[in-house]
């Protein structure tokens, strides 16, 4: 490709989504740098901390899952009453006050306390974010710029990893207020150029505050139900492998920052090209490949003994994810009424706070009271039973649109 047709693609692709787009495009790159400099080594930092069990720590985590569960009920509503801007500055604030908390919490009931509230605050930006992305961007192009938005993401995440374990190395502490820094940052370009998108009394039909609604859309809890299935994998193996390659392979956090560095480079790369090849084919036959894509990722962690061998179950499992991801973001937002539009991403972010509350600690049991291999299989099976889930949906939304046609 020649540089001047790059450049026009380049300009295509520019004029395709609106300004505040693009900031938050730029936002996003600053605050996943600096958060990735911190939550791929969080575990070793706990760990090391308070010197406490692999299900203790994988318990904080699970209760930092929960907690954002909780959240998720008052969530999704208060963004679509009280806007899309309100809830992002909130979760941003929030979490870069957590993340100095944390670089000073030295007991037990101190990080009890700091993962539960980070837990809170953490769906405020996410759900925020999703719905004024569905706000702003017609339904023809929203899985395009769901791609976009992880492929900046998976930019901050590759430089970040692979700068916080150096850093990490000399200071935890440094690394935690970088991080925090990020988030400031990023806040100040929301309030100076992105403008609130949330739709009119007169664009929507109100149909109450809470999930009612919602719950009685069978085939989106469906579609969600499967979802957190299909996050198990991911969950376990974003949590847990880090420890697990150091402890019983010697795998140190420099050398785990280029796997997860390798992850993110992938999804800069290729997200967006995948993303527009898969929208040429089946929603359900996309997320029911990804699916035994994450399974055949994080289960063959079971058959690994070093570096490289972990370095390419993460290869695999990306490719998962650049199915998955943009694909289930996209039917969620197109699923969901105009008014609702908060509660439905919020319904859907759901899934990613069960996966990572129930999958980690199921693995890290798994680990001290069976093998740690085990935890692997238990990974590899959750993704088999998911991409079956998919297959199993699909043709039963097949089935239904022939009968009604």
């Amino acid at each position: 490709m020649s540089e001047a047709t790059l450049r026009a693609r380049l300009r295509t692709v520019r004029a395709s989504y609106p300004p505040a787009f693009w900031v938050l495009f730029w936002g996003l790159l600053i605050n996943s740098a600096g958060s990735s400099m911190v939550w791929p080594f969080l575990t070793i930092f706990i760990r090391q901390r308070l010197e406490v069990s692999l299900t203790t720590v994988t318990l904080l985590f699970s209760l930092n899952s929960f907690a954002g569960l909780i959240a998720l009920s008052f969530v999704g509503p208060a963004v679509d009453r009280f806007g899309r801007r309100f809830a992002m500055i909130t979760g941003l604030i929030a979490g870069g006050l957590i993340l100095v908390t944390m670089s000073l919490a030295t007991t037990l009931p101190l990080w009890v306390a700091v993962m539960a509230a980070q837990g809170v605050f953490s769906p405020f930006y996410r759900v925020g974010s999703d719905a004024m992305i569905a706000d702003m961007i017609e339904p023809g192009r929203r899985a395009g710029a769901y791609a976009l938005l992880r492929m900046i993401n998976n930019l901050g995440i590759a430089v970040g990893p692979a700068i916080g374990g150096f850093v990490a190395g000399v200071s935890y502490t440094l690394a935690f207020y970088i991080a925090a820094a990020a988030s400031l940052l990023f806040v100040s370009m929301i309030l100076f150029k992105v403008p609130e998108t949330l739709p009119t009394e007169t664009e929507t039909v109100r149909r109450g505050g809470g999930y009612g609604p919602v719950l009685r859309d069978r085939s989106f809890l469906a579609f969600c139900g499967v979802f957190v299935l299909v996050t198990i994998p991911a969950a376990i193996l974003m949590v847990l492998l880090a420890v697990y390659a150091k402890e019983n392979f010697g795998v140190v956090e420099q050398q785990y920052g280029f796997i997860m560095a390798t992850n993110a480079t992938l999804v800069v790369l290729l997200q967006y090209r995948v993303t527009r090849t898969s929208q040429r084919y089946s929603n359900w036959r996309v997320l029911a490949l990804g699916a035994l894509f994450y399974a055949v990722g994080a289960g063959s962690v079971a058959l690994g003994q070093g570096f490289w061998a972990f370095w390419l179950s993460m290869v695999i499992l990306t490719f998962g994810e650049l199915l998955l991801a943009p694909t289930g973001s996209a039917m969620a937002a197109d699923l969901a009424p105009v008014d609702m539009r908060g509660r439905y991403m919020g319904l859907y972010g759901l899934t990613w706070g069960i996966s990572f509350g129930l999958g980690p600690v199921i693995a890290g049991a798994l680990n001290d009271n069976l093998a740690p291999v085990a935890m692997w299989v238990f990974a590899g099976a959750a993704g088999l039973v998911a991409a079956a889930g998919f297959a199993l949906l699909g043709r039963r939304v097949a089935r239904r649109s022939a009968a009604q046609r």
